[in-house]
């Protein structure tokens, strides 16, 4: 081959390389990092009342919250499906089940949130003709990776359905069974399974017994296990959304 045409086939090489965007390259541009209002929240309200809340991957929410000025107390939960774009997460469908006397009631949630640092909004229950304001900052316990083996144990605490609260003690197996007996001899059973993403546990449930609050129901929702405080957190509710599940409850 002449000197001349290898120039002229280097050259063509260089020029194609370059339009592909260099070596090694397949010319697009970096995938974006997902930015959203996904993690685990912890904070407090205006109403004196401590939050701790997930917002997962598809934009469901679940934030629960203290009675007021008692952190180790929780009074109830909201949730609902939320949209991010650009800082601001907005959510009109979401629930407020609150066991401190008032009940199911529409709420709606909007927030700002900067990607793993902070979530900060308001809920909205135009029924109740309430509005307060949360501040929460990033937990990265979300970051952990889920392991039955780490819930497993023995939990007492209090279990709540609309129109009841009981005192209950809680069993988690290293396979996720969970099973439950309140005072009232209400029973809980299902199971608990790890999520692909965040360092949380998908939660079914079924209650049931003669002396249950609402009858035989079956519940799900999500469950988050604080190890430094050894505090298991549970919050359900039935397909229609009518009945729910609070339960909170710490490893003796």
């Amino acid at each position: 081959m002449t000197t001349p045409m290898i120039k002229v086939l280097a050259v063509s090489w260089l020029l194609a390389l370059s339009a592909c965007g260099g070596g090694g390259g397949n010319g697009g541009s970096p995938s974006a990092p997902v930015i959203s209002a996904e993690g685990l929240w912890t904070g407090s309200t205006s109403t004196a009342r401590t939050v701790t809340g997930v917002v997962l991957d598809n934009g469901t929410y679940w934030l629960l919250y203290s009675v007021p000025n008692v952190s180790v107390l929780t009074a109830g939960f909201v949730q609902g499906t939320g949209t991010s774009l650009n800082g601001s997460f907005s959510s009109s469908d979401g629930l407020d089940f609150n066991i401190s006397g008032q009940g199911i009631n529409k709420a709606t949630l909007s927030a700002s949130y900067a990607t793993k640092q902070s979530f900060n909004g308001s809920v909205t229950s135009p029924n109740l003709n309430s509005t307060y304001t949360f501040t929460s900052a990033y937990n990265p316990d979300y970051d952990k990776t889920p392991s039955l083996s780490v819930i497993a144990g023995n939990y007492v605490g209090i279990a709540s359905v609309a129109g009841r609260n009981e005192a209950m003690t809680m069993v988690i197996n290293s396979q996720g069974l969970v099973a439950g007996t309140g005072t009232s001899s209400c029973q809980y059973a299902g199971l608990a399974v790890p999520r692909a993403k965040g360092n949380l546990y998908d939660l079914s449930l079924v209650i049931s017994g003669s002396n249950c609050a609402t009858g035989t129901s079956s519940v799900t929702g999500i469950g988050y296990f604080d190890s430094g405080a050894k505090r298991l957190y549970l919050a359900a509710l039935n397909s229609d959304r009518s009945n729910g599940l609070v339960f909170d409850g710490v490893k003796p």
